[in-house]
């Protein structure tokens, strides 16, 4: 698919989401029937190839951590039904690592949240790299190259904060602490 052109006329504007805090699905699933989708919400991975197979929506938002889930299995689902659906992630736990897999797994974009409607719509329409943008001189932090560690790890152990304690050598609660303080949505 190339930038310009969307999903068959058939998806156009069915949009799939993937969200397990229901207050804001509801409110993001209304302002996209305001702008003329049809929607359906999942709260998780349950039944989302039923659900996708069904619906056959052209766009999908997916949260990246759900509970007890990992969004990025979300993504390589909906892209199995369908290699040219547009799948934004939304995150309040954005790293390269997960950034990384969750485009070779299939999703067009990938937004920290919080995000709204037109942010995801923009990124829905951005399916094209673009070889312009400013690189950045300033280095990587301590506490952003921490996080980003912390996260892999999290992803690694499937988002199990027991496990990935444990792997990262620190008491449970102590990341806990640090996931809340992290924590953007």
């Amino acid at each position: 698919m190339t930038e310009g052109t969307g999903p068959s006329d058939a998806t156009q504007r069915r949009l799939l989401i993937v969200e397990d805090d229901t207050v804001f699905a509801r409110t993001l699933a209304r302002s996209f029937e305001r702008r003329g989708y049809a929607v359906q919400v999942l709260a998780g991975p349950d039944q989302l190839d039923a659900v996708a197979a069904a619906f056959r929506p052209g766009f999908a938002v997916v949260d990246l951590r759900l509970a007890g889930a990992s969004g990025l299995s979300c993504i390589e689902t909906l892209h199995r039904v369908d290699a040219d659906m547009r799948i934004v992630v939304l995150t309040g736990f954005a790293s390269i690592a997960t950034a990384v897999e969750a485009i070779k797994l299939g999703a067009t974009n990938y937004l920290t949240k919080p995000a709204n409607t037109d942010d995801i719509e923009a990124a829905f329409a951005k399916v094209e790299g673009d070889a312009e943008v400013d690189l950045t001189a300033a280095p990587t932090s301590i506490k952003t190259l921490e996080w980003e560690h912390i996260h892999q790890t999290l992803a690694d152990s499937e988002f199990n904060i027991s496990e990935a304690a444990r792997r990262l050598g620190m008491h449970r609660r102590t990341l806990a602490r640090k996931l809340d303080k992290r924590h953007m949505g």
